[in-house]
């Protein structure tokens, strides 16, 4: 009878066992760490027994990865850090991230390493630069200082997880005062990582039976015979995850201002001034996740004003070259390189000048110029048309027919039915004509 009851309770207990995966393949941001602690909790709330984070990313920001960190280290769940597909690597921080997993495995084929801390941040102004010229050698000792604490900051930080974890300090520490970057096998040599599996299957195989230390106890890893339940992202987490690359951010950018000026261009349209003022404030957003230099986008701004002034008071191309140097200028120093969401590519810089001086310069310019025009239709449409009169005019009044519309008409000449007549105004209802040809030429 025990013995029905103890196999009864491991059978239920497997029966409501779980495997929960995350998988994020990109840079180490805010939403990383956002996804990863919502991946773990609910993990935690749906009877997990183990946690499995799937990663292939450059590496990102150091704030998010110790958020990261901090989530490993408070779930009572074993955690494993997966590096793959192969190809994929675990860079940066990403490597950091690896190495404080409770498991950490590497897929054959990825790369783990060369996390030296990488300050960036928006670039000086010109009266920060003209300070530092004149205190080249001190700015440049405070420079080194501060790079020395954040690394020292770092060796610490990474020798205390090694340690914990029973990894080879020395070589992590290489990893981030070196730059050092090993391929899977060579971190499985050097102690760096626990195990190499070519695919999912053969990571639940190999880490079933494996014993973990955690909150100072053992725990055995199972894994035969568990569900495995994978968590994607929240449709948030995949908007942000979208409007935070470079690329998509500055295009969204560039859409919004297009489609406002479209609207304001052609008031009532409606359409481009929704498209633009969303696309706004989404390009907007996402750069202010990515931390974008506010010189860039004042540069920005300033180079569609002189479009916009080319078009309104022509200078000769005078204002469209400066507008083409602004939004490139703008568009180059708007994200530092160095931003771990990744850098904008030349060529979108390029097409999007390109294509931005090609529309004002040609598009507009033919906008602008069918609105001057005279206008064609209604009331106003009429003045300087040719007609016929249609009856004699008796009193300087009778009708006319213009554009095969019979109208009433005055006249200070004397019209007779048949001869021709040009509109000269219309006033009310009436049109003022006068006779043309043999008559008045």
């Amino acid at each position: 009878m025990r013995l029905i009851l103890l196999l009864t309770i491991i059978l239920l207990n497997l029966s409501f066992s779980k495997i929960f995966i995350a998988k994020w393949d990109g840079p180490i941001t805010p939403i990383t760490a956002d996804y990863i602690e919502r991946a773990i909790k609910k993990a935690e709330r749906g009877g997990g027994t183990l946690f499995i984070l799937e990663i292939n990313t450059p590496g990102g920001l150091v704030e998010s990865m110790r958020k990261i960190i901090q989530s490993f280290s408070k779930t009572h769940l074993p955690v494993v850090v997966y590096v793959y597909p192969p190809g994929g690597r675990a860079a940066s921080a990403g490597a950091i991230i690896t190495v404080s997993a409770d498991i950490a495995v590497m897929a054959p084929g990825t790369n783990i390493g060369a996390a030296h801390p990488v300050q960036f941040g928006p670039s000086p102004s010109r009266e920060e630069k003209e300070k530092e010229d004149g205190k080249k050698k001190k700015a440049k000792d405070q420079k080194d200082v501060m790079t020395q604490k954040i690394l020292q900051d770092m060796l610490a930080f990474v020798r205390s997880i090694a340690k914990e974890k029973g990894r080879n300090v020395k070589v992590i520490e290489r990893m981030v005062s070196e730059s050092l970057a090993l391929s899977a096998d060579e971190a499985l040599q050097q102690g760096v990582i626990d195990l190499i599996a070519v695919d999912r299957n053969e990571l639940l195989r190999k880490i079933n039976g494996k014993r973990i230390k955690k909150f100072g106890r053992e725990i055995e890893v199972k894994t035969d015979g568990l569900e495995v339940v994978t968590i994607g992202e929240s449709l948030r987490e995949q908007i942000l995850k979208i409007i935070t690359n470079p690329t998509v951010a500055y295009l969204l950018l560039m859409i919004g201002f297009y489609g406002i000026f479209f609207e304001l261009y052609n008031p009532g349209a409606v359409v481009p001034g929704v498209i633009g003022g969303i696309s706004l404030i989404l390009g907007l957003y996402g750069l202010a996740l990515i931390s974008m230099n506010w010189l860039g986008f004042l540069l920005i701004i300033l180079g569609i004003l002189m479009f916009v002034l080319e078009l309104i008071t022509p200078t000769f191309g005078a204002l469209a070259v400066g507008g083409i140097i602004a939004l490139a200028l703008g568009s180059i120093f708007l994200i530092d390189p160095e931003s771990p969401y990744g850098n904008l590519p030349k060529s979108v810089i390029f097409t999007v000048v390109f294509a931005s001086a090609l529309f004002f310069l040609i598009a507009g310019r033919f906008g602008l110029k069918a609105q001057r025009k005279r206008k064609m239709t209604g009331a106003e449409g009429m003045v300087g048309e040719v007609g016929t009169a249609m009856t004699n005019f008796k009193k300087g009044k009778g009708k006319v027919l213009v554009h095969g519309e019979i109208w009433n008409a005055i006249s200070d000449e004397d019209v007779k039915k048949g001869d021709e007549i040009k509109v000269e105004s219309v006033e009310g209802l009436r049109l003022r004509v006068r006779k043309i040809g043999d008559g008045a030429g």
